[in-house]
This record gives C-alpha cells, structure tokens and sequence, in this order.
C-alpha cells in the first residue's frame, strides 16, 4: 500500500530524512516513532504530495507520488485522510460543518453528506455536539472531530500526526480506540 524506496528529503543543507526504506501493506496500523526533528511528520507530507523526495522512490495504492504532476496532486489527496497534531478545524464553521468539507469535492448532494456525517458522528461519540464550534470543544472533542473529518470520505489511507501528543493520557487511550 505504502512503500518508500531509499527516500531521503533535504531542506537546503538540512537532512530530514536519509535514506528511508519501509513498506506498509493494506490495513496494517503503523506507529512511526522517534524524537522531535526524526522526521515523522516529513513522512507525512511526502505521502501526501506536499513534499517531493530529494531522492529515492515513494509509491502508495499503486501510485508513484513523485509521478503526479501538480494540477493533479489534488485527486491523489482525495485517497487520503490526515489528522493534524494541531487540528487545522475552521474556527467559524461548526463540527458538523468541518467534518463534511472533504465531502464537497464530490458531487454529493445534502441528503448523503448528511448522511456521511451523521454515522461518523456517531462512530466519534460528537452527535451531541455536531452544532459547537471549535472553541467550545475540549481537546479530546477537537481530535475526535479531526478523525472523523478525516474518515468521512471514506479514504484509502489514513495518517495521522501525534494524534494523541495534546491529550491527557485517559483521552489518548480513547481516541486510540477509534482506530
């Protein structure tokens, strides 16, 4: 599913990767560990596209990302969900409303992004709260809210980075139930 072949990323004289060979098969659950600066969250933007490698290969569901010409890095990212250690909710729009804007890059009509939303609330435990803005939520519920923005569209990879790195450890425990 996902396969970094000797991938290594250089910002200027800076190494954040080196040399990166892994491979992870369909429906495995990886934890990538390590100090901050080990390149973790470099991973993950590789995978998405936002960055290219300084060198080596990366493949996922069978595309060579480094392949994808810009104007279409969007289509690949419409395969992926992220959960981003610092949220990246929209202040001004509701849970409901952050956890259906994947779903408006697809030609769906109110009836099923409703639909979509409604049964992640429900996998996430928000239903209650589907009308809240991000300010009146506590952390665990603004990580909750990302995961299931993150799955709505039903993507073929999910990554997620330090998903639990801002909650207390009784919240963290729950929110890795949910994977």
């Amino acid at each position: 599913m996902i396969t970094f072949d000797k991938v290594s990323k250089k910002f200027g004289e800076i190494t954040a990767l080196e040399s990166a060979s892994f491979k992870v098969d369909k429906g495995e659950f990886v934890f990538l560990t390590g100090p901050s600066g080990a390149g973790k969250t470099t991973i993950i933007r590789l995978i998405t596209g936002e960055y290219l490698p300084t060198s080596g290969t990366i493949e996922a569901a069978s595309t060579k990302i480094s392949q994808i010409p810009k104007r279409r890095l969007y289509l690949w990212r419409r395969k992926i969900g992220v959960i981003f250690q610092d949220y990246k909710l929209f202040d001004d729009r509701t849970v409901f409303e952050n956890i259906s804007v994947p779903l408006g890059f697809y030609k769906l009509n109110l009836g099923e992004i409703e639909e979509k939303v409604e049964k992640v609330l429900k996998l996430v435990g928000l239903q209650e709260r589907k009308n809240l803005f991000p300010a009146q939520l506590a952390g665990g519920e603004l990580q909750r809210t990302c995961l299931a923005r993150a799955i709505v569209a039903a993507p073929e990879i999910l990554l997620a980075d330090e998903p639990t790195g801002n909650l207390d450890p009784k919240t963290a425990k729950e929110m890795v139930k949910l994977f």
